[in-house]
């Protein structure tokens, strides 16, 4: 039987490989960091400037976390072998989840090994079959998946359509609860939800709101809080899920926080939490190092947001195709999926270390390059940057 489905998925990964669609993996030889050492395939090593990491603040290779994650491996072992509830909770896990609750403005928060288990928890405690939720079309594929494992009634709604979202809200009407679940920040297009007409609308409607704001905490708002500062909603939002996987030293572990009650069911309830171990001692160390360098301080932020504007700045004045936002990952828009893959080659040998995008991650014909920046960033990294894009765009006649 093994042969039949083996021939098969060779094909369809040729066809992958024909199409510009297959994704490969790039071996870093080298801490994560704005320059990294990236293994070629004859076993030498080349320097290479990160531009695709999520790596916001420029904290995962940084020696302040690393320290801090040693000193509590240290202190508080490798692991726990075990989930929270048995025994595998110990004083700093508790601790993290006060200070990332004072830190997002919450009432409480509860750790999950990742943000993804986090959604995959969150919907199936709260909602049963006589529930709706309404979600955005464009949200996080951990959202989707959170929901395939619940029984409320799903309503998808066009993409930062209130109209469209309003009209949602009035078919549900009959919901005994209703959820609207959005991405903070939609991690292709860099774009920040109307986090304000949602909220309206919820309130409006008599529903909860849910933001996943993976790609905003630690450094989007006026003290890093996120999209919900930057909107300018705080309170207004029942649930963040988040991830310490980015900003927040690009590790792993996320959480769930917002209001006490919902939390506290999650913790009877959400089975990520529930069945898997503990988020290991190490994480949790150099996650609360990164919380307290994010709240100490708007050097890193305003650093990022710097580098965001000047990458924008000189990307439209090489006439490339932009996403439009004020956000630091930028999108360049190529829209062909096999120019994508030829311009993310083309720049790793001019040393910039960049990946493509392309169905089923976008839609098709809607390939780009996704660049984020990074707050360890130089402005001479980031000229150079532009300038690679500039030369590998008219080899490649990507440019007019």
């Amino acid at each position: 039987m093994y042969g039949a489905i083996r021939a098969d998925l060779a094909a369809r990964m040729e066809a992958l490989e024909k199409d510009g669609l297959f994704k490969g993996e790039r071996i870093i030889a080298s801490r994560q960091g704005s320059e990294i050492e990236v293994l070629a395939a004859d076993g030498s090593r080349r320097k290479a400037l990160n531009f695709c990491a999520n790596n916001y603040l420029g904290l995962a290779g940084s020696e302040e976390l690393v320290a801090a994650a040693s000193r509590a491996m240290d202190k508080w072992g490798y692991g726990l072998s075990s989930v929270r509830f048995i025994c595998g909770t110990q004083s700093p896990h508790v601790q993290l989840e006060e200070e990332l609750s004072r830190f997002l403005g919450v009432e409480e928060a509860i750790l999950f090994s990742s943000c993804f288990d986090a959604n995959a928890g969150v919907f199936e405690a709260l909602l049963d079959a006589e529930c709706a939720v309404l979600t955005d079309a464009l949200n996080h594929a951990s959202i989707i998946d959170g929901l395939r494992l619940c029984k409320a009634a799903r309503h998808i709604y066009a993409h930062s359509d209130m109209a469209d979202l309003e009209a949602k809200l009035k078919e549900s009407a009959g919901a005994k609860y209703r959820l609207i679940a959005t991405d903070g920040v939609f991690s292709m297009d860099g774009e920040i939800a109307d986090l304000r007409s949602v909220c309206d609308l919820a309130e409006k409607y008599d529903a909860l709101v849910l933001v996943d704001d993976s790609h905003a905490t630690g450094f989007l708002g006026a003290t890093g809080r996120g999209s919900i500062e930057h909107r300018g909603v705080d309170g207004r939002v029942d649930l963040i899920t988040t991830t310490f996987g980015k900003a927040l030293g690009g590790a792993s572990g996320g959480c769930v926080a917002g209001r006490k009650e919902l939390v506290r069911w999650l913790k009877q309830k959400a089975r990520p939490y529930l069945f898997s171990n503990t988020v290991p001692p190490a994480v949790v160390g150099g996650t609360l190092e990164a919380l307290r360098i994010a709240a100490r301080s708007t050097v890193l932020r305003d650093a990022l947001a710097a580098n965001a504007r000047r990458f924008r700045t000189g990307m439209e004045k090489a006439g490339f195709d932009l996403k439009p936002g004020e956000h630091p990952i930028v999108p360049v828009m190529l829209k062909d999926e096999k120019l994508a893959v030829a311009m993310a080659e083309a720049l790793l040998r001019k040393g910039i270390y960049v990946i493509a995008f392309s169905f089923p991650v976008v839609p098709r014909g809607a390939a780009r390059i996704r660049v984020q920046l990074s707050a360890s960033h130089s402005q001479e990294m980031i000229d150079r940057c532009v300038a690679a894009f500039a030369e590998a765009g008219r080899e490649l006649g990507a440019l007019g």
